[in-house]
């Protein structure tokens, strides 16, 4: 996994080359109508992957797109959504990048425990 962070009122399009930078051929990328431009989609085919992005409302040629397969992003928002219960994860209280991702680690071990107890 890799952890582009930026700053909280940055647009995360600023991380977006260096987080695409690892992408393998066959691959598809599931992100936000905030994506959707022509920069990041020729980035995106550049690596041999395929972009499954929305297109904006204003966007005059609307790009081949999967409802199905985007509908697969709930459970990662979902995700997201429990990892920011945690205020420490929220609100960014560690200054250091190493330390979030170590808080998000264990903030995810520990939700992932948490759902295995209740499944057994």
């Amino acid at each position: 996994m890799r952890l582009g962070l930026t700053a909280g009122q940055a647009h995360d399009g600023l991380v977006a080359d260096t987080l695409l930078d690892h992408l393998g051929p066959h691959t598809v990328v599931m992100t936000d109508k905030a994506y959707d431009a022509d920069r990041i989609r020729e980035l995106i085919e550049g690596r041999g992957a395929t972009p499954n992005i929305p297109a904006k409302s204003n966007r005059k040629w609307k790009p081949c797109f999967s409802k199905r397969l985007y509908g697969e992003r709930n459970l990662i928002e979902r995700f997201f959504s429990r990892l920011n219960h945690l205020r420490r994860v929220a609100t960014r209280y560690d200054k250091l990048a190493a330390d979030i991702l170590a808080m998000v680690q264990l903030t995810s071990m520990r939700l992932r425990l948490r759902a295995y107890e209740f499944t057994t």
